[in-house]
């Protein structure tokens, strides 16, 4: 009872203020199917090393120490992301749309660089990729001091893209250009040699452009390549599946560690979230937009919603995309084509972020 009761007196606000977080973080993932691999283990972790006098401390810290200091498990977690991704739609017609929805990054960089110093602002920018493991890689990578912050905003609006994109793109465009379709033209099957040239050559290229995301692009890339040449089956499957599911959840209870409540409840808390909603909100922009503009130049217009897709909530934007357009015209089918973005997407939400920390390094 001693120990209890010592233990009770040493409970602060904030610890109590976590144990609420982790609560409704469990909660979403289990009621609500919202990335639950991932928001459980954050949310568990959460209540537990905010516990007064939590011995549980010092053992997650040594994981944080071993997989996210040095980036090991976001990049490991990239192998598992890219045996998952087939890039066929993106090989069978080429789409650039998965740039322009990288407009928000850049954009909440230059706002968020007015309130925070350069690294924790590009760190903050970098949650409207979409991108879970790309956010991490970049805050730690530039030393931020928000990175509990940064990974619960990117994950949450990544389960939260059915709510926060509809009305961004209800509102960007008409009934009209919501019902443009888009019929499948038939193309020629993509090649083995090509699907195995393509995470070749775009590691390689990287590599020369940006040399600072070549170890994320080049471990996605390399997770693509497991799949598509043929004789790694067995690896491919575990990659995509048991070692996917492993990482992510260690990194779920790892980053817990940086949700300690003296770190983690202050109102800066609450500016990166807003602030990273703002990054997610205009890379959505930056993509409906830049599809309309294309459209002033086309005879065969181009439904501006699956410029939505381009950010790197793979599938998710897609499936948005496909059930606004069946929404407006039950008969309307943009999922190959809305796939196509989104695996663009998820290619240049990685080389952006390797951008983000060239330029910024560069700068510090």
């Amino acid at each position: 009872m001693e120990i209890l009761y010592s233990n009770l007196l040493a409970l602060t606000w904030q610890q109590a203020v976590m144990w609420i977080i982790g609560g409704v973080l469990i909660y979403l993932a289990i009621k609500k199917d919202m990335e639950p691999t991932l928001l459980l283990p954050i949310g568990f972790g959460a209540i537990l090393v905010n516990l007064p006098n939590s011995g549980a401390v010092e053992t997650v810290k040594t994981l944080f120490e071993a997989g996210i200091s040095n980036e090991l498990f976001p990049l490991i977690l990239f192998i598992g992301i890219g045996a998952m991704i087939d890039f066929g739609p993106l090989l069978s017609k080429l789409m650039i749309f998965g740039a322009a929805a990288q407009f928000g990054i850049f954009f909440t960089l230059c706002v968020a660089s007015m309130f925070f110093d350069i690294n924790d602002a590009a760190s903050i920018a970098i949650i409207g990729a979409a991108d879970g493991p790309t956010s991490i890689v970049v805050a730690q990578k530039l030393n931020s001091n928000y990175l509990g912050a940064i990974m619960v905003a990117a994950y949450s609006y990544m389960a939260l893209v059915p709510i926060i994109q509809p009305p961004v793109i209800r509102a960007l465009t008409t009934k009209h250009e919501r019902m443009i379709r888009m019929p499948v033209k038939p193309t020629r099957p993509v090649t083995k040699t090509t699907r195995i040239l393509f995470p070749i050559i775009v590691t390689f290229l990287v590599g020369l452009i940006a040399p600072a995301s070549v170890a994320l692009v080049g471990f996605l890339m390399f997770g693509n390549l497991l799949r598509e040449c043929g004789v790694l089956g067995n690896l491919s499957e575990t990659a995509q599946t048991s070692l996917a599911n492993l990482i992510t959840l260690l990194l779920g209870i790892t980053i817990s560690f940086s949700m300690r409540a003296d770190a983690f409840v202050q109102l800066d808390t609450i500016f990166i979230m807003l602030i990273g909603l703002l990054a997610f909100v205009f890379d959505t922009i930056g993509g409906v937009l830049f599809a309309k503009i294309v459209n002033l130049f086309r005879k065969d217009k181009i439904n501006p919603m699956i410029g939505a897709a381009g950010i790197s909530a793979f599938p998710m934007s897609a499936r948005v995309v496909q059930r606004m357009a069946m929404k407006e015209d039950p008969g309307n089918i943009l999922i190959m084509q809305a796939t196509g973005v989104n695996v663009s997407g998820q290619i240049a939400s990685v080389i952006a972020g390797g951008l983000i920390i060239s330029l910024v390094s560069s700068y510090l």
